[in-house]
């Protein structure tokens, strides 16, 4: 039995598919298993892997589901009991997939691991070493742009980035999978902020290294796409992991790190998009479903809401 299944999303990822794949076929660590999940690509990736990595399991789906349906689609049809989400920009170090699973191994209340993402051309720089959430409603990676020996302990963190991190099955079967109602954009947020509500810890491997191009598929940094998925998964990430109680005790914060977030996205011309996001955020939050309050998670509750105030300081120092 396969002690991890690899999962790759793929949308006409041609130009990153070969280097992604030839990086796993170089892991001294090999019991596990390739699943590419393609997202109706048209640019010949597909048939790439097809050709030239038969043993790589993959999943081809119609079109453009998105990111949290091609997951999920590729851990419902793995077989070990540790999940490694990888992006298919990646090239990751020979120790990666192995030092993960020993990370993850270390506790049982480990959900997930995120290795230590470093730019693709300047891997003395941080792409991402851990994901944070804020109370003004803000989501942002530790260390983006600084030098990559500042991380070099394990520590915890809000959320594990779901481009380069491993997961404990047992546990997505207890708290639910990937929100396919995100798409894209901050559904790993939101499936770490669910484990936290459960008690359980998301962790930053350090030694565990993947070269990352970013924004690989979407092509940039800000664009229509990102502004507008991202302030819409921002509202429904909140409706749906905070009480109400929790989200009234927020709202002065709340209101002024969207009003703040609306003035950058207006300097950059898409005041428009970023307001249509709210809007549409409202929208699917008053159809979906929040996650059940419990009185045995109360002090998890706590937890997340003090560290929601730290993270505001770590955001403003960063």
């Amino acid at each position: 039995m396969k002690e991890v299944s690899v999962v790759i999303p793929n949308f006409n990822g041609i130009a990153y598919m070969r280097d992604c794949l030839e990086a796993l076929k170089a892991q001294r660590f090999t019991n596990f298993e390739v699943i590419v999940v393609d997202n109706g690509s048209s640019d010949g990736s597909r048939e790439l892997v097809q050709q030239e990595y038969p043993e790589v399991k993959l999943i081809a789906l119609s079109e453009n589901f998105g990111f949290c349906r091609a997951v999920n689609e590729g851990i419902y049809a793995s077989s070990a009991p540790y999940v490694l989400l990888l992006n298919n920009d990646t090239k990751a170090e020979k120790d990666f997939v192995g030092n993960l699973l020993n990370s993850i191994r270390k506790s049982p209340k480990r959900f997930s691991c995120q290795g230590k993402m470093v730019q693709m051309h300047d891997p003395s720089r941080i792409d991402d070493a851990g994901n944070y959430y804020c109370a003004l409603g803000w989501a942002f990676a530790r260390g983006k742009g600084k030098l990559q020996e500042m991380y070099q302990r394990e520590e915890k963190i809000f959320a594990a980035c779901g481009g380069a991190s491993i997961y404990r099955k047992s546990i997505m079967k207890e708290i639910g999978y990937f929100d396919e109602e995100h798409f894209a954009y901050l559904e790993d947020i939101d499936i770490g902020y669910r484990a936290r509500i459960y008690g359980y810890e998301n962790i930053f491997t350090p030694d565990a290294v993947v070269h990352h191009v970013g924004s690989g598929t979407s092509g940039s940094r800000y664009n229509l796409f990102k502004v507008r998925y991202s302030s819409r998964n921002n509202i429904y990430l909140i409706y749906k992991n905070m009480p109400l109680l929790q989200i009234l005790w927020n709202l002065p914060l709340l209101l002024a790190g969207f009003l703040a977030k609306e003035i950058f996205f207006a300097e950059k011309g898409f005041a428009r998009e970023y307001a249509a996001g709210i809007v549409n955020g409202f929208r699917i939050s008053a159809k979906e479903k929040k996650v059940k309050f419990s009185g045995k998670h109360l002090i998890n509750y706590l937890r997340i809401q003090w560290e929601l105030y730290l993270n505001i300081v770590r955001r403003l120092m960063r």
